[in-house]
């Protein structure tokens, strides 16, 4: 399957974005029009809104286009087996897509998150069997750390099993961790790499400097705490987003079009996933598809921010877990005994 260099992203699509059903059609047809075909949402974007509203905007164009999407977390109530990445729920959160999109298969379904309690066998077993059954045409992952990617290859081929085709890291100019090893390993592999957040989750929009009030809507809804100038993480966004502004005023050209024209310069990026809520928004993000970014620019970046660094965790959340829980970090004091 070949895809757009850039993807059309639809997370924004829906009560958590925008609710307006008829403006996010548009949004789809006109990034078609502009020679995107392909399109990727979610089941849990608005709760399997995004997926119906995708359904309705693919009427008639289905054949065309590259469709994409994910499960792995709980929609709606949360307990025992209504989420993860087992092949009770993966079976049902495919069928259940299937029925909100409207179609008979997905192009490219991708595993939402890692999920540490699921074996990797049965993950690729159930995706294997989706394959075959004509459920879905390939799989991959999204978010998932370099070192379980190794590990699905080393199972799958050990196995038979089908192996994950695509990965799907977040990546921008204020992300460029996944460079350090994640990148080096999908080239490995021959894995294609669609990355998501290339306005790190608004900051590169320009909306968001040092000083100005930011705006309430949006993204900024949805995690203020993100935003918070007192926040050290974001202190130190905001004093980078200074830099890089600067940047794009010598080239002429503005912060979004330096962010979205920085990922495709990666040889292993396939695919950069644009994420508009307004149309608006699809064509100031399409602007960087023209910019081309020379040696002298990169180099300056990479001063700004240098290679394989983060100036935030996009994944802090689910990249280590077990960080997170003093059991997998020491021992009791009856192991230490027994042990000593």
């Amino acid at each position: 399957m070949t895809v757009s260099p850039y993807a059309l992203g639809t997370m924004m699509f829906g009560a958590v974005g925008n609710p307006d059903h008829d403006e996010c059609v548009r949004i789809v047809h006109a990034a078609l029009d502009h020679g995107i075909n392909f399109v990727d949402t979610a089941d849990m974007y608005s709760t399997g809104e995004s997926e119906i509203i995708v359904g309705k905007a693919l009427q008639g164009r289905r054949d065309d286009i590259i469709l994409a999407t994910k499960g792995h977390f709980a929609l709606g109530e949360e307990g025992p087996n209504r989420s993860g990445n087992s092949r009770r729920y993966l079976t049902q959160a495919v069928e259940a897509s299937l029925d909100r999109i409207g179609t008979d298969y997905i192009d490219l379904y991708q595993v939402h998150r890692p999920d540490w309690t699921t074996d990797i066998e049965e993950t690729l077993g159930v995706l294997s069997d989706l394959v075959r059954a004509g459920k879905i045409r390939a799989f991959g992952m999204s978010s998932y750390p370099a070192h379980e990617i190794v590990e699905l290859h080393r199972v799958a081929e050990l196995r038979g099993l089908m192996r994950p085709r695509t990965e799907q890291p977040p990546y921008n100019l204020l992300a460029r961790g996944i460079e350090r090893d994640l990148l080096a390993v999908t080239k490995r592999w021959g894995m294609g790499v669609l990355t998501w957040s290339p306005l790190a989750f608004g900051f590169l929009t320009g909306k968001h400097r040092k000083g100005v009030q930011p705006p309430t809507d949006g993204r900024v809804a949805l995690r203020p705490q993100w935003f918070d100038p007192e926040d050290p993480v974001a202190a130190r966004k905001f004093d980078v987003v200074e830099d890089l502004a600067q940047l794009a005023d010598d080239l002429g050209c503005t912060l979004p079009e330096l962010a979205m024209a920085f990922p495709l310069v990666h040889p292993a990026v396939t695919s950069v996933i644009i994420g508009p809520r307004t149309l608006q928004q699809l064509e100031s993000s399409l602007a960087g598809a023209a910019l081309e970014l020379d040696d002298a620019a990169l180099d300056r970046i990479d001063e700004i921010v240098p290679p394989g660094t983060n100036i935030y965790e996009p994944n802090a959340p689910f990249d280590a877990p077990w960080l997170a829980e003093p059991e997998t970090l020491r021992r009791s004091i009856t192991e230490r005994t027994a042990a000593s």
